[in-house]
């Protein structure tokens, strides 16, 4: 089922230790302001839940994985503190998954651009179809991938970064993006998927909870400035989608 929800949906559901986090947006799963801070929301809320040891986050299947930040709030960007407000959405989420204490598997169906880049680098695990093609393209249209930057670099590399960050107009395919390093597999059917995101998860939620969350600070060591240094990120966004440039590319995009 796709939702018709303007603002999006976000469902969660707890069974054995796995919460299962899925989100939706008509707009190929798009995130505006209101779903970001939901999602944020949510991981904070199940980090403290005794009940969960794993969360899986997924999409809806119908569409894309995700497309990034909403198209709509974008345009409507007026002011600095509106722009800072806008690119925070994604700072705050990827905070609150590299602070949560569960590890998190993504579960990657379809193509993902932009701030959905960023969602899958920054779960600890993540596994993808032949169709989750990825894409970096703000610079397309004058900003930049400075939000997520940190944390596609963590899980793929200074190099490859700059080639998603600088190749805007491209695409990448899974079997790239599994080479260096954002997803783990790859399989050629979403039920494939969901049986190795199943077994994963199951395993997982067997183990010892206290070596799951010390292995989840390992992974994020060194990372706690991350909570400024992504706002700061944020700014310069909002401050350069409000220039003459994005304002004309973003125009074009409109028509």
């Amino acid at each position: 089922m796709s939702t018709t929800r303007e603002n999006g949906s976000l469902y969660t559901s707890i069974q054995n230790k796995i919460a299962t986090i899925e989100f939706g947006h008509p707009a190929s799963n798009s995130f505006p302001s209101e779903l970001l801070e939901r999602l944020r929301k949510e991981f904070q809320k199940l980090s403290d839940n005794e009940e969960v040891n794993v969360i899986i986050l997924k999409s809806e299947v119908e569409k894309a994985f995700c497309a990034g930040a909403s198209f709509d709030e974008l345009v409507a960007i007026e002011n600095l503190e509106q722009g800072k407000k806008f690119f925070s959405g994604f700072a705050n989420v990827i905070n609150a998954m590299r602070a949560c204490k569960k590890l998190i598997i993504g579960r990657i169906h379809g193509k993902t651009v932009g701030g959905g880049v960023g969602l899958a680098a920054a779960c600890d695990y993540a596994m993808a179809t032949e169709a989750a093609a990825i894409k970096l393209s703000e610079l397309t249209i004058g900003i930049g991938p400075f939000v997520i930057a940190p944390a596609v670099e963590r899980k793929m590399g200074l190099a490859a970064l700059s080639e998603l960050s600088l190749a805007a107009h491209e695409w990448k395919n899974a079997y790239w993006a599994q080479e260096k390093g954002l997803f783990a597999k790859v399989f050629d059917s979403i039920s494939d998927l969901d049986k190795e995101v199943a077994l994963l998860s199951e395993k997982l939620a067997s183990y010892n909870p206290q070596a799951l969350q010390e292995m989840k600070n390992i992974l994020w060591e060194n990372t706690s400035h991350w909570d400024n240094l992504l706002i700061d990120r944020a700014a310069v966004s909002g401050e350069l989608v409000l220039s003459e440039f994005t304002k004309n590319a973003l125009a074009k995009f409109k028509k």
